[in-house]
């Protein structure tokens, strides 16, 4: 009975650190929003973002508009957005979309965790090319035509549309088409779960289970880092 409970016990404490990190993530996002556009989300596409992603992860909305006055008031850090590149184990290319109001200490960091994965940082421009960045929106599945839904969305920079692993739809489009397809679901009635800019892998890396492992472990090394908003890389 008492390793069942540590067990569970564990399992909530990552639930907390993992919904944690995403209020710290987003608070960051909120700031530069703010910080860069303003606090009316109406004329804020990334303040929208913003609220949608709060409301996925449970972000009480108390949270969020504090967030919003911490911003605007003076004493607020500027976050400065850094795209760092590398190598993880086996030659798997890594981006890490970084915030921060150090620079110093972020790139110490994020090089720390590199070489303790046996990784490399590379310089700008060193991996960033094979990925191309897109906006990606998830909305929920009720009975949706994907095929009519398509249709309807060709108009406003849709690229792809498919289904995850939870039966959710998702759709991408370019980057500079952001904004369009937001207002265009928006003005539908569709109920978007997540929008997020991302970036996608043009090719990726097989490796086996052991190796993978190993990767997998300096992205999650980079994920607790206090700086970092996102990781990406090519591992299949």
């Amino acid at each position: 009975m008492g390793r069942i409970f540590e067990v569970r016990k564990s399992a909530m404490f990552a639930r907390w650190d993992k919904m944690a990190k995403n209020f710290t993530r987003i608070g960051k996002e909120i700031a530069i929003a703010v910080k860069n556009s303003g606090p009316d989300p109406d004329n804020n596409p990334a303040l929208r973002r913003c609220y949608i992603n709060a409301k996925a992860c449970n972000m009480p909305k108390d949270r969020v508009e504090a967030a919003i006055k911490r911003a605007m008031g003076k004493e607020m850090a500027n976050y400065e957005e850094i795209v760092y590149e590398g190598y993880a184990p086996h030659g798997v290319a890594v981006l890490v979309e970084t915030a921060t109001d150090n620079s110093t200490r972020t790139v110490a960091n994020v090089r720390m965790h590199f070489t303790k994965s046996n990784g490399t940082l590379g310089t700008s421009g060193s991996v960033a090319f094979g990925f191309n960045r897109m906006g990606e929106f998830k909305i929920k599945n009720s009975g949706i035509n994907i095929e009519d839904l398509e249709l309807e969305l060709i108009d406003y920079g849709l690229e792809e549309i498919g289904e995850d692993s939870e039966g959710n739809i998702v759709i991408r489009i370019a980057f500079n088409e952001f904004g369009n397809m937001s207002k265009a679901l928006e003005e539908k009635g569709i109920e978007v779960l997540t929008a997020e800019l991302t970036r996608i892998p043009t090719n990726t890396v097989e490796l086996n289970e052991e190796e993978a492992q190993d990767v997998l472990k300096l992205v999650d090394k980079l994920e607790q880092d206090e700086d970092v908003q996102k990781v990406y890389h090519n591992l299949k």
